[in-house]
């Protein structure tokens, strides 16, 4: 599918929703209308205060015109919202989230809380500007109310620590994080070990003397456990040295693959504070283990939980994932009762995303995607065993227009998770990859960015300090200092 865009430069929003329809999508602008086009196409026009829109699609011919209301809301998204009713006629869909493109539909609806002061007036904008369904509407609802107490806690000099271990056994196939197999870059584990104490060493310096609020700490990756368990401990040792733990409220490690975490890394992680960790099977299918290319079995999984059990964890997340290739309906259900069965306190349904930089869209590799969105109605079995939604976000080319979402047990919800999703508290990353967020008292945000790939976390670990120094000069511009 072609979008031509014509006399209207600013683009993103109405590509993001145009690419919700046609995910194999090519986007033209320019100033005049084109006289060769492929055969199905969209041709969007700017013409003074108006748009029009046309539509070839499987031989169907569609045409739409909004005139622009300069008292409305913004332009490009009076335009979304004709684009919108276009495709759907055109298609026959109706998208669950509606014209939203954003990554943080609960955000939104807080902010318009705050702007709007009624939650009638919230919802009816959920319906008839971004023509949200019903469903997600309640989905959104319910976590913001779940989510009210654990922002009204939060205090401007609190923040929470992210140290990346970005090391993995392998490369799934789906996987765009920053992350390394061992494989090619063992090598570099010890000497990336090194550096990143002395940040974290030097990240609890900082924050002390600016008399900054530790709350939570989050270790992830990668896979954390991919390291080895000396590892593990130098890194944990040095966290339980630099910081009070008795104060924190959450501390979570990713251990996250069975193929590389065993009862001995586990039982570190214990024994250095931790009260959470982040089992992940992704799906209960060895098929689609296979498929997707983990080196482990579901009976490997079960294996790792019984062992986190074992070292006295009370708190075991599991995450998985609703489209993979080969998976069904019915092994998503399968997956899902399999996690409720072995009790996890935590279980977050992620929603596949056809991410550019993983390898199944890399290697071009197409499947059915049809059943994505009857496994995430699947989710509904959760409410019966106790679980309520808490945190959630979307992404990008994720299936379906659909999202991810973290359900909990009562008073097992990851504050950290609410934490960075939400925006709402400053978060201070150590390691490659990390990205760090400081949130000042009215809400501003600022990122600082470390290195992306260990190599160059550790070639230039000078500039990585550097970097922290910049990250506690935003606090200090934001008027954090101690008492």
């Amino acid at each position: 599918m072609q979008l031509f865009l014509i006399n209207y430069d600013t683009h993103y929003e109405i590509e993001q929703l145009t690419r919700m329809f046609f995910r194999n999508l090519t986007l033209i602008k320019s100033s005049e209308i084109p006289t060769e086009t492929e055969t199905d196409f969209i041709l969007i026009e700017k013409i003074d205060d108006a748009f029009t829109m046309n539509i070839n699609f499987n031989g169907k011919k569609l045409s739409y015109s909004v005139t622009v209301d300069k008292n409305g809301v913004k332009e490009e998204m009076q335009l979304c919202i004709g684009a919108y009713n276009l495709y759907k006629s055109a298609t026959g869909i109706s998208l669950p989230w509606g014209v939203l493109t954003g990554v943080r539909p609960v955000r939104l609806m807080r902010n318009l809380n705050k702007t709007l002061g009624n939650e009638e007036k919230v919802i009816e904008k959920f319906q008839n500007y971004y023509l949200v369904s019903d469903e997600k509407i309640k989905l959104c609802c319910d976590i913001f109310t779940l989510q009210k107490p654990v922002i009204q806690s939060c205090k401007p000099r609190d923040y929470s620590l992210y140290i990346s271990i970005p090391f993995c056994p392998s490369r799934c196939i789906y996987c765009s994080f920053v992350s390394t197999s061992i494989k090619n870059t063992g090598h570099l584990m010890e000497a990336y070990v090194d550096n990143l104490c002395k940040e974290i060493a030097y990240t609890a310096k900082k924050a002390d003397e600016l008399g900054l609020n530790l709350k939570t700490i989050y270790i992830g990756g990668g896979t954390p456990t991919a390291i080895t368990a000396k590892m593990i401990e130098q890194i944990m040792s040095t966290i339980q040295g630099c910081f009070d733990i008795s104060k924190i409220l959450e501390y979570t490690v990713e251990a996250g693959r069975p193929d590389c975490t065993d009862i001995e890394k586990l039982a570190i992680i214990k024994k250095y504070g931790a009260n959470r960790v982040s089992i992940n099977p992704q799906t209960f299918s060895d098929n689609v283990l296979k498929a997707i290319g983990r080196d482990h079995t579901c009976k490997d999984f079960i294996r790792c939980v019984s062992d986190a059990r074992k070292v006295g964890f009370d708190s075991i997340n599991m995450d998985l994932i609703a489209g993979l290739p080969e998976d069904t309906v019915d092994g998503f259900e399968k997956s899902l009762r399999g996690c409720i069965e072995l009790g996890a306190e935590n279980i977050t349904v992620h929603t596949l995303t056809m991410k550019r930089a993983s390898n199944l869209v890399i290697k071009h590799e197409e499947h059915q995607y049809d059943d994505v969105a009857k496994m995430i109605e699947k989710n509904s079995i959760l409410n019966n065993y106790g679980y309520r939604p808490y945190y959630m976000y979307r992404q990008k080319s994720t299936l379906k227009n659909l999202e991810n979402v973290g359900f909990s047990q009562v008073g097992h919800e990851s504050l950290y998770n609410i934490y960075i999703m939400e925006e709402i508290q400053t978060i201070i990353s150590c390691g490659a990859g990390g990205v760090s967020k400081v949130v000042g008292p009215n809400g501003e945000l600022k990122r600082v960015y470390n290195y992306k790939y260990p190599n160059e976390y550790i070639k230039d670990f000078d500039a990585i300090l550097a970097r922290k120094d910049e990250v506690f000069s935003i606090c200090q511009q934001f008027g954090f200092q101690k008492d």
